[in-house]
């Protein structure tokens, strides 16, 4: 099987597409892979790591408002879907996944052009500006929160899938996570991230919550700041009387989150998707801070859909400091009956075989272009 992938922007975007991959590739070692990505974009860092074939695209998305640089954009998608069609009749691949960004935009319509079955997955309750365009071309729409089907309403298929995110960390092992830490196996991890660049308010709270976390000394706090303001935030503790607390560890980064999350009992973050099906596939009680600076506000959107569950706690930016961050941690923490419900909730919330579940949709896609191909059907 030949498979065409393509997301970028952000590694909301990225990672669910390398989950599929690594599904198709376990499922099928022989599977051959295209990932096209955009020029600007994370990808251009994560997916060669990650050890698949990569092109890019100069693509750009629109603004909101009128402006000139629309136009370019319009200008920048045609020729993304020429380029997109030359890459797509040299590789010839049987079915073509976009996970979301701008990229996916001439990717996937220039696969519907050109008959290749296509499917496209939705992570966030708010749909993308792109996805929503695609919709009406693709074969199959997938979304991560069920009961946001009807937000396709031209779409001619779509399913609930999960995010395949979710696959790929509930393998995770929490007894790697607790060495890669260099803790012993069973301690209480309460880890706060803010996402791979870290994120201002929600460094600045855990800042003010430092001085409370010794009421707890039992617990151990992994708080990772971003790569943009870890400088600052050591500075800080450095700083501070008595300086870094022994119970807690601070790091600009995480390269593998996976096995940090299966070792912890409750996670501090933002609300993107593929985190939020990272949480649930572990079953793991979050308190979630969604950022403001989102498109249609969709992080409040999926934090609240963990929330009704009951799989989680979430607090406004404009309502966060450290004295209400510490309040939700330690209410957690510190009450048993409440951690297990709000875990096995997140549980029933998680899609652990969602990869697979995309892949037999596209395993179904590409035998039925064939038999079309073929006359049979």
């Amino acid at each position: 099987m030949r498979v065409v992938l393509t997301g970028g922007g952000t590694g909301g975007h990225i990672y669910p597409a390398l989950a599929i991959a690594e599904q198709l590739k376990a499922d099928k070692p022989d599977t051959e892979f295209l990932y096209i990505g955009g020029k600007r974009g994370l990808e251009n860092s994560i997916v060669p790591t990650a050890g698949l074939p990569f092109e890019t695209l100069d693509i750009t998305g629109f603004r909101r408002s009128l402006s000139a640089d629309n136009l370019k954009t319009v200008l920048r998608f045609l020729r993304g879907v020429q380029a997109s069609s030359e890459l797509l009749e040299k590789f010839k691949p049987d079915v073509v996944v976009g996970t979301g960004g701008y990229v996916c935009g001439p990717v996937v319509y220039a696969a519907h052009k050109l008959r290749i079955p296509t499917l496209i997955h939705e992570q966030n309750a708010i749909p993308g500006l792109t996805n929503r365009f695609l919709s009406r071309y693709v074969n199959t729409v997938a979304v991560s929160f069920d009961g946001t089907q009807d937000q396709f309403p031209k779409a001619r298929r779509v399913m609930y899938s999960g995010n395949p995110r979710a696959t790929t960390v509930h393998r995770a092992d929490s007894a790697e996570g607790f060495r890669l830490l260099g803790l012993p196996a069973g301690t209480p991890i309460v880890l706060v991230v803010g996402g791979s660049i870290g994120a201002k308010a929600v460094n600045e709270a855990m800042l003010e919550m430092v001085p409370e976390i010794g009421r707890m000394p039992r617990v151990h706090y992994v708080y990772v700041t971003g790569k943009r303001y870890y400088e600052d935030a050591k500075r800080s503790l450095d700083e501070a009387p008595g300086g870094t607390p022994a119970n807690l560890h601070v790091l600009p980064y995480v390269d593998r989150m996976p096995e940090v999350l299966a070792a912890s009992m409750l996670v501090v973050s933002r609300a993107g998707a593929s985190f939020l099906a990272e949480v649930t596939s572990l079953g793991i009680p979050a308190v979630l801070i969604p950022s403001p600076n989102v498109t249609n506000n969709h992080q409040e959107v999926n934090a609240r859909a963990l929330e009704e569950e009951g799989a989680a706690i979430v607090i406004l930016e404009r309502e966060l400091n450290g004295s209400r961050l510490f309040s939700a941690v330690e209410a957690v923490v510190s009450d048993d009956y409440l951690r297990e419900n709000m875990s096995a909730c997140s549980s029933a919330l998680g899609k652990p075989d969602s990869a697979k579940t995309i892949v037999t949709e596209l395993r179904k896609l590409a035998v039925r272009a064939q038999a079309i191909r073929r006359g049979v059907l």
